[in-house]
């Protein structure tokens, strides 16, 4: 009994409720040498999710005192079987947005920030909401970290105990600087930003959110985790989060785009620069999403390709990068550093012409070129080469410097 493990909360009748953060408590249970824990019933299944832990589950004092006596042992829990996944919503619903469709499936598959602009029903958030069907199923180091960090937030549902897709995010614009990040008054939790780690981190409205908070944003994710101190102590949360930014080109938000526009010029200029450019610079695709006319509609009626077929996709290129960047901890071109893009990835200069021209006129910044190179990277590997081309590095400077919002 002395490597006995007691999680939860008593109750004041003798009852023991259900905690937050079980699973992060287990395994590091687990790694201190411990084989058995006693938890609430209620939080029986994610703590089962340990498989080299003994988990016993009870719902009041008197059963552990049993147990401890060794008059009624606890019975071990045993695991059942995890729940069917609901369904993804399916990228054969968006029409006529092709630009839109190719830039989800770059973002998925080399890991890119992205931003969409366009008045509304363009179909951001369509899009935005259909880019986790995209991305792999987490794998199992994966699915405990981002459960781990769901059960410390207390969002995990009790039927579904292990995470095991990537989850999306989608604070509202009036969100807090402690609900996207993190925070608290008494328990540090984490932010809308930590719980789509492995995910989808999308700010529709982008605009609307203050500065201040979105700009926050900008070191954690460079860094892939965020830390955060509070007099009572500091926690720091693992977020690799794809973002993804979604605005109407001006405040007035006409569905009918510029042309019925009652914006002037300053109003225009004030609201796009709520966006701050370090920010955006951070951002790898950056695209316009004009209005659906009639005729693209009617196209779209036909069989747009579906999240299925997409993902097969997704998941080849994912894989070609997997093996190139074998040898180290990186697994996306997102990930790879500017200076082993120019030493071990280099691409010939006669492709790189047009991004090289862009850097001399000021149209990219240094940190802007590397993340053309790693683009061009991503597509390249959706086209089955072994290095990028004029092509690839001319479509990947489009995505960049595309009149978003303007």
């Amino acid at each position: 009994m002395d490597r006995l493990v007691l999680l939860g909360e008593l109750g004041l009748d003798g009852s023991v409720r259900g905690i937050r953060g079980v699973l992060p408590a287990v395994l590091a249970a687990a790694r201190a040498g411990h084989d058995q824990v006693v938890v609430p019933a209620a939080n029986a299944a994610e703590a089962a999710l340990v498989d080299r832990v003994q988990v016993l589950a009870l719902d009041n004092l008197t059963q552990l005192v049993a147990h401890l006596e060794g008059t009624t042992p606890l019975v071990p829990y045993e695991r059942g079987a995890l729940p069917a996944e609901p369904p993804v919503p399916d990228l054969g619903d968006v029409v006529g947005q092709t630009a839109g469709r190719r830039a989800v499936e770059v973002a998925a598959a080399g890991g890119h920030h992205l931003y969409l602009a366009g008045p509304p029903g363009a179909g951001k958030t369509m899009l935005a909401e259909r880019l986790p069907g995209l991305l792999p199923p987490l794998d199992e180091e994966a699915a405990l970290e981002v459960t781990a960090i769901h059960s410390i937030a207390g969002t995990l549902p009790p039927e579904a105990p292990l995470v095991t897709r990537p989850t999306f995010e989608a604070p509202h614009h009036s969100a807090t600087m402690a609900a996207l990040i993190g925070g608290g008054s008494g328990q540090i939790r984490p932010g809308a930003l930590c719980r789509a780690h492995r995910g989808v981190l999308f700010l529709d409205e982008a605009p609307e959110f203050p500065r201040a908070v979105l700009d926050t944003l900008r070191q954690p994710l460079e860094r892939g985790q965020v830390t955060i101190q509070r007099a009572a102590g500091a926690a720091t949360f693992p977020c690799r989060a794809q973002l993804v930014l979604a605005a109407n080109p001006c405040p007035c938000a006409s569905a009918a785009g510029d042309s019925a526009c009652t914006c002037s010029p300053l109003e225009r200029r004030r609201y796009q620069s709520r966006l701050s450019g370090p920010l955006l610079d951070r951002v790898d695709l950056r695209v316009d999403l004009p209005p659906v006319t009639r005729a693209a509609w009617l196209d779209g009626l036909g069989a747009p390709e579906s999240t299925a077929v997409v993902a097969e996709r997704v998941a080849r290129a994912r894989a070609a990068a997997g093996e190139r960047l074998a040898g180290t901890e990186l697994r996306l071109n997102s990930e790879v550093p500017g200076r082993m893009l120019r030493e071990r990835f280099v691409i010939p200069r006669a492709s790189l012409s047009l991004a090289e021209r862009a850097l001399e006129r000021g149209s990219l910044s240094v940190r802007g070129f590397d993340r053309v190179i790693r683009v061009a990277w991503t597509l390249s590997d959706l086209a089955g080469r072994t290095v990028p081309g004029p092509d690839q590095v001319a479509e990947a400077l489009g995505m960049r410097l595309q009149r978003v919002a303007a």
